[in-house]
């Protein structure tokens, strides 16, 4: 793993891909860096004109990309559904559950949700689930989730899932991306149970350059917040492309553990992708059954092929 990089990606000519939130940031870099090694690619974003730049970038970018755009607003369980009904595939290779918000002043989804919880988690298992099918039987398919260092904030609350008695913005985000990491080890433990070759896995960029941290500031209208965080982008994150490479590592490189947990390699900030420190509740087997078994109940998604 030491000194991976993005060349060291494998040819993947016959491989299809989806990644959420691939307009900008890394998601834009993963998408593109796939696309780079034949990979075909959807590029599932909420904005269609931010989404069709990207996928115009891209092509630029890479003469002959197998690249294109699908709508997908994961705050919405409707769109979530379209999304996956009308995807023109019999397989996929590969899911990238990377699109995300931080740190937003309190707010709900279409279906009512806190928008983290149900943007970053619940849109996401919702899409996974939906998905499944083309997955299963694919050689090699995977499924990696983007979450962060901040899951160590919180675990999540299963009384309080939506943040309906308090809502701390940094909370609620620590909450959701500790979400993430218990979807990611129960999808494991079940597709291992029901003998499913699938590689589950999580990823995280460290400190990366993107529009995340200034999104929460600008909507809540706290312009020096939002000066002050694109400062200290510029000076101590790493770039997008970089921040990507765990992402992309989790989801091409062989011999990747399911259940396994990538990041940069220098504490956790910056530098090639290495295995990556998670706090112990986000391997807990009995919180992630509960969280599974709510996230069902919620999005009215139900994963048939890991039942029985």
């Amino acid at each position: 793993m030491s000194g991976w990089n993005a060349h060291d990606i494998p040819d993947l000519s016959d491989r299809a891909a989806v990644v959420t939130g691939a307009n900008s940031g890394l998601g834009y870099v993963t998408a593109r860096e796939l696309a780079r090694k034949g990979a075909r690619v959807v590029l599932a974003c909420r904005s269609e004109s931010r989404g069709t730049a990207a996928r115009d970038r891209l092509v630029a970018e890479v003469p002959g990309a197998r690249a294109e755009l699908r709508r997908l607003d994961l705050g919405d369980l409707g769109s979530v559904r379209e999304f996956a009904a009308a995807l023109p595939y019999d397989r996929l290779d590969l899911l990238v559950n990377n699109a995300g918000v931080m740190a937003l002043p309190y707010g709900t989804t279409v279906d009512g949700f806190e928008t983290q919880f149900g943007v970053n988690h619940l849109g996401h298992f919702a899409l996974a689930g939906l998905l499944l099918p083309l997955l299963l039987g694919i050689p090699g398919a995977r499924v990696v989730t983007v979450s962060s260092p901040l899951h160590a904030l919180s675990n999540v609350d299963l009384d309080d899932l939506n943040s309906e008695h308090h809502y701390r913005r940094w909370v609620a985000y620590g909450r959701s991306k500790t979400a993430n990491l218990l979807f990611t080890h129960e999808l494991a433990r079940r597709a291992a149970a029901h003998g499913v070759d699938l590689v589950v896995a999580a990823a995280h960029p460290g400190y990366a350059d993107t529009n995340l941290q200034s999104a929460g500031p600008r909507m809540a209208g706290r312009r020096a917040t939002e000066r002050l965080a694109r400062l200290a982008n510029r000076v101590f994150a790493q770039s997008a492309q970089a921040g990507a490479l765990p992402t992309l590592y989790a989801a091409t490189a062989p011999g990747v553990r399911p259940d396994s947990f990538t990041g940069p390699s220098i504490a956790m900030w910056r530098g090639s992708p290495a295995p990556s420190w998670r706090a112990p509740w986000t391997v807990n087997d009995r919180a992630g059954e509960r969280l599974w078994a709510a996230s069902e109940r919620l999005t009215g998604v139900a994963y048939d092929a890991l039942k029985g």
